[in-house]
């Protein structure tokens, strides 16, 4: 493979992971302006935006099979029309079952090239630069989640139609569609036997479970935790609403300062060991973030936690790629799904818990998460196979 092809497609993965990024994290921001739009509750709304979460889920699940199916460039190009297609629908189209519809097909197109860029890095990277770029990548998500806000609330602050952000976010595939035209991408399945390098099929290992069931139990934890850090610090500490906000803001900085550091530092270090280390130090700073009593020790601790819990969900993923001699899609895909499912089940496993036992059994639930996913690590250091590949 070429340098100047590698670096398209590494590209082509950059911009997946900032699209995703993107449709998620916006979601806050106009959910209000859109309820406003057809004229129903916040609530109902927020319902609503789970067609975007499920296709998200349906599409990364599936794409695991599909992608030896349906070439790369084929999909990336099919999705680009489909992109065009729903916001075209949201701009024009009053029906709330046509925008739920097109909120799912943005889920689908996010989908899949979210798990197309995921194998992308897994597949032209090795080792611990696989691990690092990786990182590099998902901090794409953390960089769309920052920049797509401000432009919404300048859109919106200047009257401008709430659709016109879905039209922004659509300029990312757009560069995407751009690079796809241009690169060469590797062909899998039964094709890839004489048109390019194929990707064995090699038995996973118990490992992949461990590392399934850590990036699960990391979504979880992460989002049940993050969501409900307002409602409790408000409540307990009687915290407005702009100091509440600024420690959401302050995890994500450092979440984000995290992520640029770890994608240098994880090239030095066995991957294994130094995520069972950062899940050991990021279950720690939850749990002093949600045992204290004092509000000024709230903001060290949220700090803590989000640099050293930045670089988790990446590894796990990288680990998960290199249980094999080559990178196989369905694995990375299995492991991305697992995290999904995470997203999917935040306030299916939280709200009970909140309505039942208060917020802060919520977050103490979350700390239990993170435990698990220091446990699971701990295991995978007994069974995992990125060593015996060659893979240090």
């Amino acid at each position: 493979m070429t340098k100047s092809n590698r670096l398209l497609l590494t590209w082509i993965s950059f911009f997946s992971y900032g699209l995703t990024g993107a449709l998620v994290i916006v979601t806050g921001m106009v959910m209000g302006n859109i309820a406003e739009y057809f004229g129903l509750p916040v609530s109902s709304m927020s319902n609503t935006f789970t067609f975007l979460n499920a296709g998200i889920l349906i599409a990364i699940f599936l794409n695991a099979w599909l992608m030896e199916v349906i070439p790369l460039k084929r999909q990336l190009i099919f999705g680009f029309v489909l992109m065009v297609l729903a916001v075209a629908g949201l701009m024009f189209s009053k029906s709330i079952s046509v925008f739920s519809l097109c909120m799912f097909i943005l889920g689908v197109v996010s989908g899949i090239t979210m798990s197309i860029g995921t194998f992308l890095i897994t597949h032209i990277y090795e080792g611990r630069q696989r691990g690092s770029r990786l990182l590099f990548t998902d901090s794409f998500f953390s960089m769309a989640g920052m920049i797509f806000p401000i432009i919404a609330g300048v859109l919106l602050a200047r009257s401008v139609g709430w659709y016109w952000v879905y039209a922004c976010i659509g300029v990312i595939y757009l560069a995407i569609f751009v690079l796809t035209l241009m690169a060469e991408f590797p062909v899998l399945g039964n094709k890839g036997d004489t048109n390019a390098q194929p990707v064995a099929k090699e038995k996973w290992g118990i490992g992949v479970l461990f590392l399934s069931i850590a990036a699960l139990c990391y979504i979880l934890g992460q989002l049940g935790f993050i969501q409900w850090v307002p409602e409790y610090v408000t409540k307990t500490f009687n915290l407005d609403i702009n100091q509440a906000g600024k420690l959401v803001s302050d995890f994500w900085t450092s979440y984000m300062i995290g992520m640029w550091v770890f994608s240098v530092v994880l090239r030095f270090f066995d991957l294994q060991r130094i995520v069972t280390l950062l899940t050991a130090l990021a279950t720690v700073a939850m749990y002093l973030f949600i045992s204290t009593a004092n509000p000024a020790h709230l903001t060290y601790a949220i700090l803590g936690l989000g640099f050293v819990s930045s670089a988790i969900y990446t590894t796990i993923i990288t680990l998960g790629s290199l249980q094999t001699k080559v990178s196989s899609p369905k694995l990375v895909n299995f492991i991305l799904t697992c995290g999904t499912v995470g997203t999917m089940l935040t306030f299916v496993v939280t709200g009970p818990i909140v309505a039942h036992s208060g917020a802060h059994a919520a977050l103490a639930t979350a700390n239990g998460l993170y435990f698990v996913v220091f446990v699971m690590c701990v295991i995978l250091g007994f069974v995992t196979k990125h060593r015996t590949h060659g893979h240090q």
